[in-house]
């Protein structure tokens, strides 16, 4: 009985330390919804701007990309691409099955959005959006749109 009390104990501190030091967490996640823009509180599966989601009612940051401000731009050209960055997206997420992917080595950032780069096809969304010119590839730092 001490045996099998031990051996309990055992997995769940592995189980903890595993979870909370290590950082065992699965590092793509399989997804689909019908997404719409983000209109109201209520954000469950939702595009905020070109760079940034709701998805199963977690804020995702997209870590591949810098998307053009919608909310707070510094001209009305950064506003006006944005738009489009924003619609781009949702016609992306809409168009099938994708996959959330942790490629770096933070899960959230300093907000607490999860960072993910969304791919299809090994293909990432954020890439699509930088080749038509309507994202620049993210490199730590913002830059001005205007």
């Amino acid at each position: 009985m001490q045996f099998a009390l031990r051996l309990i104990v055992l997995v769940l501190v592995a189980g903890i330390i595993g979870y909370f030091v290590l950082d065992l967490s699965p590092t793509t996640t399989e997804g689909q919804a019908h997404f719409r823009t983000c209109v109201s509180s209520i954000r469950v599966n939702c595009v905020v701007d070109g760079d940034t989601i709701w998805y199963s009612g977690e804020k995702i940051r997209i870590e591949d990309i810098d998307a053009p401000e919608i909310s707070k731009p510094k001209c009305a050209s950064e506003e006006a691409l944005g738009q489009r960055a924003k619609h781009r997206l949702l016609e992306l997420l809409n168009a099938g099955p994708f996959q959330l992917v942790r490629a770096g080595d933070r899960d959230k950032d300093r907000y607490g959005r999860l960072l993910r780069v969304i791919e299809r096809d090994g293909q990432s969304l954020g890439g699509i959006l930088v080749a038509e010119g309507l994202a620049r590839r993210w490199d730590g730092a913002r830059h001005p749109w205007c």
